[in-house]
């Protein structure tokens, strides 16, 4: 739920200063900002500026000698066909999602679990996704799909035109491959829906037009069949940031429909929509619904409640709404809960301790939940890839800085788990070492951090070295394994931060609301912190240190540009919120009221315009000359943030570099070529400021 969660906070909308307006556009009126032209994104002025820019910043960094090296062995990393398929349990069988060098746009195709488990399964195609693009003359990208239980062969198939978060939404038969004609078909839009049989859909969306929150979601969700009107059964308000439901389904029935009301992005209210009328669920505000299981609702809770503490997961008998609900786990102050999935009969728990991975099964018996932990990879990262509704396995994905990514099929009734895939090194690690190391913040929390570097690096402070940073909406940033960093950075004598810095969730919502609002100085104090440690460390030095974030680490890589450029000589800004003074009048900006503050209320303007990089950029500093990057089609955080910011640098007459993706969205990804040459742009502005 939380990257569902994540995800959702990324495309809202609002009404401009200067008045109500289109999603998108710029204001009628003039304003201040003499820049707010970039805002209108697809206007001939604001694509000629684009179009300009990447000319002059493609001329200096695809014409260096190292470009075309790292273009290939990039290629070579995202198009690999021994790459690990990544599996979704789907019709008694495996499902997955494939993108090559032949499959950009990517198949969706289907395997028996026997047949996936070999070193070369038999793969049928469902849905060819380039060839669907190509008849129809859209630019459609896979988002997923949602598939009718038990049978799981009727689907709704989610399509981007272009990798935004907008979707478009159609009926499959995957026994027939072909859309169902005359089957469910919803236009373009943020939206969701979930089956509750098939005949019918639970469904939010847009219905009539402008019937959105300020931040651009539905509030209004609807009971939808295949003939007749659809019915209403619960509207939210516009204020709120979205409205969305799951289906509650039992042993061959569904037990009700749960309704949640995201009232901001880090509150809901629940409701369990059964027999024709809809029930308050007694909870905070700040709780997140998890699983459904054994006829239990699954919650994670936030804040301190009913003699919870933050953090724990609870469960609530849907028969018995008035009853306090039973503690499942109550995480430990290094502990927290990352994700929660449910199997057939079993509650799964995805956990970090440390900063390390775990995962914990529990089983609902006798009126109690028991744990039994999974015989995983220790001192890894692990990841819940998937759960089967059919029986209790689950996939899980291991990783870490320097061992390729595998994956285990676990059987969560015996604890057991095997490896069925590993990923083949993608680069020499044998040369290099991890470390953790806790740096002290401004108010004298303890900040822990991760090193990668070579074992033979030298501590004179001469080691090129690329810290990243993230430190918001409760996102934990623990150890991955990144090929492209390693071949295209650590081979080339490299080393590699990640900065556990508040604001994540690394430790809990505690960890994370400590830097909420007007706290959020703390979050970037954490980040300098941690490059301060370095430098006393020796590890390197402010001439070969360089930052990357991007989205909410575009905020934290702008405010460290503009108040600390003595501790970097390289920027990475990508797909950044940067006028933090109007993030929330732009695409999904309006949700993250929660986690920044309101602009429009004059103390939060007070404290945002205190780190706010955009407004603090300033003549006569000696900033560090940035490379800035973003997308056209980015309909989660507006291009305008990284446009503006770019054109400010250039009218202080500072040095910089911009880059502007035309499609693919906010992941940026969508494509493995374009995602080859994104990054063989990153490393070549990072090797050229922080090796040469």
């Amino acid at each position: 739920m939380k990257l569902l969660s994540v995800a959702l906070a990324g495309a809202l909308l609002s009404a401009s200063s200067a008045g109500a307006q289109a999603p998108n556009a710029a204001p009628a009126q003039a304003s201040a900002d003499p820049f707010i032209w970039l805002e209108d994104i697809d206007s001939p002025r604001a694509m000629a500026w684009v179009e300009a820019q990447n000319a002059k910043t493609a001329k200096r960094l695809e014409g260096d000698a190292r470009y075309d090296r790292f273009l290939k062995d990039g290629r070579a990393i995202f198009t690999a066909t021994d790459r690990i398929p990544q599996p979704t349990f789907r019709a008694g069988g495996v499902d997955n999602f494939w993108q090559d060098a032949t499959h950009t746009h990517g198949i969706w195709r289907h395997t028996s679990q026997a047949s996936f488990r070999t070193a070369a399964p038999a793969w049928d195609v469902v849905l060819d996704i380039d060839k669907l693009a190509a008849d129809e003359g859209r630019n459609w990208f896979w988002k997923g799909a949602t598939c009718l239980k038990p049978a799981e062969t009727t689907c709704l198939v989610h399509l981007s035109n272009g990798g935004g978060d907008a979707i478009e939404l159609r009926e499959f038969d995957t026994v027939a491959k072909r859309f169902v004609e005359g089957g469910f078909r919803s236009a373009e839009g943020k939206q969701g829906a979930d089956w509750i049989d098939s005949g019918s859909l639970v469904a939010w969306r847009e219905w009539t037009p402008g019937e959105v929150t300020n931040s651009g979601y539905a509030y209004v969700i609807k009971i939808v069949g295949r003939t007749g009107q659809p019915q209403e059964i619960f509207r939210g308000q516009q204020t709120d940031v979205s409205a969305r439901a799951s289906v509650l389904r039992g042993e061959g029935k569904v037990d009700g429909i749960l309704v949640q009301r995201g009232v901001t992005f880090f509150e809901s209210e629940y409701s369990l929509y059964a027999g024709g009328k809809l029930t308050p669920i007694a909870l905070p505000r700040k709780a997140e619904y998890q699983a459904y299981v054994d006829g239990r609702i699954v919650f994670t809770l936030q804040e301190t409640w009913n003699g919870f503490s933050p953090g724990a997961l609870i469960a609530y008998d849907p028969k018995a709404l008035d009853a306090k609900p039973v503690l499942i786990f109550q995480p430990g102050p290094r502990q927290a809960i990352q994700n929660v999935a449910d199997t057939k009969n079993l509650l799964a728990v995805e956990l970090l301790e440390d900063v390390k991975g775990a995962v914990d099964v529990y089983d609902f018996a006798g009126g109690k939940w028991a744990a039994r932990r999974l015989a995983l990879p220790k001192d890894a990262t692990l990841t819940i890839r998937s759960t089967s509704g059919q029986d209790d396995q689950l996939f899980v994905a291991a990783e870490s800085f320097l061992t390729p990514s595998s994956l285990w099929l676990a059987d969560g009734a015996t604890g057991k788990a095997e490896q069925v895939k590993t990923l083949p090194p993608r680069f020499d690690a044998s040369r290099d070492r991890v470390d953790q190391y806790w740096a002290t913040s401004s108010d004298g929390t303890k900040i822990p951090y991760f090193v990668v570097r070579p074992k033979t690096a030298k501590l004179d402070g001469s080691t090129p070295t690329i810290m990243y940073g993230y430190g918001g909406f409760e996102v934990a940033k623990p150890p991955v394994y990144i090929p492209e960093m390693g071949k295209l950075w650590l081979e080339n004598g490299g080393a590699y931060v990640i900065a556990n810095i508040r604001g994540g969730g690394e430790f809990g919502p505690t960890w994370h609301q400590s830097v909420l609002r007007e706290k959020r100085q703390l979050a970037f104090d954490d980040f300098a912190a941690v490059a301060r440690d370095l430098e006393a460390r020796r590890i390197t030095s402010p001439r070969r240190l360089g930052i990357y974030g991007r989205s909410n680490g575009g905020v934290l890589t702008t405010v460290s540009m503009t108040q600390h450029p003595e501790l970097w000589n390289a920027v990475v800004v990508e797909s950044p919120l940067v006028d933090m003074l109007r993030y929330h009048k732009l695409s999904a900006g309006a949700s993250w009221v929660g986690e920044y503050g309101d602009p429009d209320v004059p103390e939060d303007h007070a404290f945002i315009a205190k780190y706010d990089g955009y407004l603090n950029l300033k003549p006569g500093q000696n900033y560090p000359e940035p490379y800035v990057t973003t997308n056209t089609r980015d309909d989660r955080v507006h291009p305008g943030h990284a446009r503006k910011f770019a054109a400010k640098l250039e009218a202080l007459g500072y040095p910089y570099l911009y880059y502007e993706n035309t499609f693919g969205g906010h992941a940026n990804d969508a494509d493995p070529e374009l995602n080859a040459k994104r990054w063989a742009r990153h490393y070549v502005y990072l090797s050229q400021k922080l090796m040469d």
